[in-house]
């Protein structure tokens, strides 16, 4: 039988070609995200700053948090606790340093600090000038002396200028005394200052980010080191220079992972529809060897053989192209700031396998449902019902739809009565497939229905090649559904996901913009020095201003379970005092209670609660002090300060005067327009990740829908012949093609639009109440639109090309 299929496929090219491309893509999308997730569990960042440090040393920046109360644990449970990742940047004690150096073997102990700093426009990163031979630097001139820097060769800075330099919220003038040159590209400038300036100007005195040991062994420098910190050796080194690839790393393996399964589930979708239309169009072939004794095991064996041998030439050309797709797809990560531009893209064998054998398995498991209708034909039965399926309903679709619709209902009722705020979508999201699982197992009987329901209005307005693409689309119910099925999987993710983003984002916005009083925002790169605040607060027309800072810290006791491993976002702001907290309800605490917090950096800190609020469900907060949080980010000062005018004042006198109050300091001033639009920039980059991998999703059904509806009126061209033969003109016969091209996109849409609402509804209620998403009506219609042009034109082009020639040369050609 693998003969006969490795022959049948040289006369189906088309067949083969339809199932190819649905392969080829399924596979190509899968590996691409396979090689994002590897890339976040790998989290490989080549060390720049530390490269001539053997060993480095830092902060611990993960956080151990239990998953139950400790207090109901036995102490052998480890596995019931998960570590949590520090937000904030962890630093060590500076007097490690002196001990290393007592450590035998040590040749060398260098502590290195980094801020942030600002040359006009220009942004680069200090440091001490001792912590240059970490690098190492070249260095032409002098060192730097106090008053003095020493700038990187890269900033084109001759020796002898003198320079406004702003950090740690002020500005000064520096003297340049040399200038250095790094062995290696790097990704920030250097900006080194005598060890002094840089301890004052890094805001966290008697700490470094990192200490480099040359010299030692790593065991010993391991037992000094103890709990105070990690030691790294090697290309682990890279995750302390920049501690912000661990948690870009879990959030790419999360983008990488939802993106992947849905794309997988979508190729089993769209392969074992393009395989079972491709079969369906062989039924008159597949009968006739049935009828001269070809066994049903037989044929099963002839049409997986057809699908693997095709299977494996497009999983072949998928695992050598996703690496390349998965590589522009990272860019695209690291030019929008999801990623950090220092994490290397890294795609070894282990996603191309998995990649694979998902489309290989796809590739069964389709060719098991296509061959099975046909395996099961009765030989005195197969040439009477090789040209129109009529018998689909099996039991294998019956509780295929059952388990997917009870799945879908399932998913939506968790939404509603359990879920809260955004993270709804993670219930709401996955139900888009299950409901569209379900539709698909019965659509053959839901396509006639719908049909049914629409004759009238077609009827109505196409005449008599409505009425018969009415039959055909009735009498052709598989054939049709077939079309259907790609259509409304196409439609049903893109609503469902545009608009449960666009939803996600409003709700943020107006959260924020909700609980905003500031008419005013007066914000610094390198942060504010505190006496700005009070600067500010005398400017007249200011009735109140306020440092503004966010982070996360973690409820450690009593036992929190109502956060998980995330945390809780932290507000820091000057109206508090003190060890005083604001809580949330949810949190279930009372005003005089003790809460034990780890701040962002991991320090432990006692907090009293001073008010229990109300707070929009799914945005909960802890509002802290502000001189309590700021010491504890990773900038060390509050990056903004937010004003409220007085009565009487407008904005664009209240920003007026801030200007002037704050002249020749490194800040810039704003209006209550400003903060809103960058809150909801920030929500811009989120939302372009889920709109740069749900397209890409997206893209790979629309081709197979082009892919369904070429293949599937292609192989018309005998049906439209005996048409014209009976008298239909030719333009009759494309105007029935045409409105059978409608009714499918109708179908189509009303049955996507279902899908859609089973996710969309049940978020809605959840963070708006209301049962319809926030959103441009537009994208519905551009969506809309959309399909029904794909459709119009894979029916039309192919239809028209079928019927070039003569009529009856087209009826001698066969099926």
């Amino acid at each position: 039988m693998f003969k006969l299929a490795m022959r049948t496929l040289r006369l189906r090219k088309g067949g083969f070609l339809a199932t190819f491309v649905a392969v080829f893509f399924g596979a190509l999308i899968v590996s691409a995200c396979g090689g994002l997730m590897e890339t976040g569990i790998r989290s490989e960042t080549p060390v720049q700053r530390l490269a001539a440090a053997p060993i480095v040393v830092g902060g611990q920046q993960t956080l151990a948090v239990p998953e139950e109360d400790p207090a109901t644990l036995d102490p052998e449970d480890k596995h019931k606790v998960k570590n949590a990742t520090l937000p904030e940047r962890v630093r060590v004690d500076a007097a490690l340093a002196g001990r290393l150096r007592a450590v035998p073997g040590v040749t060398n102990v260098v502590g290195e600090v980094s801020f942030p700093v600002q040359l006009g426009t220009a942004s680069a990163l200090g440091h001490a000038w001792d912590s240059a031979a970490l690098t190492p630097y070249a260095l032409t001139g002098e060192a730097p002396k106090p008053g003095e820097v020493v700038v990187d060769a890269d900033m084109g800075i001759a020796a002898g200028t003198t320079l406004p330099v702003a950090a740690h919220g002020t500005i000064a003038q520096y003297r340049v005394s040399g200038v250095a040159k790094a062995p290696r590209s790097m990704r920030d400038s250097a900006l080194f200052f005598a060890a002094s300036d840089a301890e004052k100007l890094s805001g966290h005195p008697g700490q470094f980010d990192a200490i480099g040991v040359f010299g030692g062994d790593v065991a010993a420098v391991s037992a000094v080191v103890g709990d105070a910190g990690v030691v790294t050796t090697g290309a682990d080194r890279g995750a302390l220079e920049f501690p912000e690839v661990t948690k870009s790393g879990e959030n790419l393996i999360v983008l990488a992972a939802v993106s992947g399964g849905l794309s997988a589930m979508v190729m089993v979708f769209v392969v074992a529809g393009t395989l079972t239309l491709s079969t369906q169009q062989r039924l008159r072939e597949l009968a006739l060897l049935r009828a001269i004794g070809t066994t049903p095991r037989q044929l099963r064996r002839m049409v997986l053989g057809e699908a693997l041998v095709v299977g494996v030439l497009a999983v072949a050309v998928a695992v050598v192209l996703g690496p390349v797709l998965g590589n522009w797809l990272f860019g695209e990560l690291a030019a929008h700031h999801v990623v950090p531009d220092v994490l290397e893209y890294e795609q070894g064998w282990l996603p191309a396998t998995v990649a694979a054998g998902a489309s290989l398995l796809a590739v069964i498991a389709a060719s098991f449902v296509a061959g099975r209708r046909a395996s099961k034909v009765r030989p005195t039965e197969a040439l009477a019902e090789a040209l129109v399926e009529r018998r689909w309903l099996t039991p294998i679709r019956v509780i295929t739809a059952i388990l997917c619709f009870a799945g879908g209902t399932a998913l939506a009722i968790v939404t509603v009565a359990v879920m809260t705020g955004p993270v709804a979508a993670s219930t709401a999201g996955p139900a888009v497939m299950l409901w569209a699982f379900g539709l698909a197992a019965i659509s053959p009987g839901v396509t006639k229905v719908t049909a049914m329901l629409l004759s009238w209005p077609v009827r109505a307005l196409s005449g008599v090649t409505g009425r018969v693409a009415l039959l055909n689309t009735r009498v052709g119910a598989v054939r049709t559904a077939g079309a259907v099925t790609p259509i409304m999987l196409a439609v049903g993710i893109a609503t469902a996901n545009i608009y449960l983003q666009t939803t996600q984002e409003a709700v943020s916005n107006q959260a924020y913009t909700e609980d905003l009083r500031a008419d005013a925002v007066v914000a610094g790169p390198g942060g504010l020095d505190p006496s700005v605040l009070g600067r500010v607060a005398a400017v007249p027309g200011v009735a109140s201003a306020s440092e503004y800072v966010t982070s996360t810290v973690f409820v450690e006791k009593p036992f929190d379970s109502t956060s998980g491993d995330d945390g809780w976002p932290a507000l820091g702001v000057s109206e508090l005092t003190g060890n005083a907290v604001e809580v949330p309800e949810k949190l279930g605490r009372h005003v005089g209670d003790t809460l034990s917090l780890r701040l962002g950096d991991g320090a432990r800190v006692d907090v009293r609660v001073a008010a229990v609020v109300s707070q929009r469900a799914g945005f909960e907060r802890l509002v802290l002090p502000a001189s309590l949080l700021a010491p504890h980010t990773t900038l060390g000062l509050a990056p903004q300060l937010l004003v409220r005018a007085g009565e009487g004042v407008d904005t664009a006198t209240l920003t007026s005067r801030l200007r002037e109050a704050t002249a020749g300091l490194p800040v810039a001033v704003g209006d209550r327009d400003a903060l809103i639009a960058a809150h909801a920039k920030g929500n811009e980059i989120g939302a372009w990740v889920n709109y740069l991998l749900v397209g890409m999703i997206i893209a790979y059904t629309v081709i197979s829908v082009v892919n369904t509806l070429v293949m599937a009126t292609a192989k018309r061209r005998r049906e439209f012949g005996l048409q014209r033969l009976s008298g239909f003109t030719r333009g009759q016969v494309l105007r029935m093609a045409g409105v059978e091209g409608g009714l499918i996109a109708t179908i189509a849409v009303l049955l996507g639009t279902l899908v859609a609402a089973g996710s969309i509804v049940p978020f809605c209620l959840v963070v708006s109440g209301s049962v319809l998403p926030s959103g441009p009506l537009a994208i519905y219609l551009v969506v809309l639109a959309i399909a029904v042009v794909l459709s119009l034109v894979a029916i039309l082009v192919p239809a028209w090309a079928a019927t070039r020639g003569r009529a009856v040369d087209a009826t001698s050609i066969g099926e």
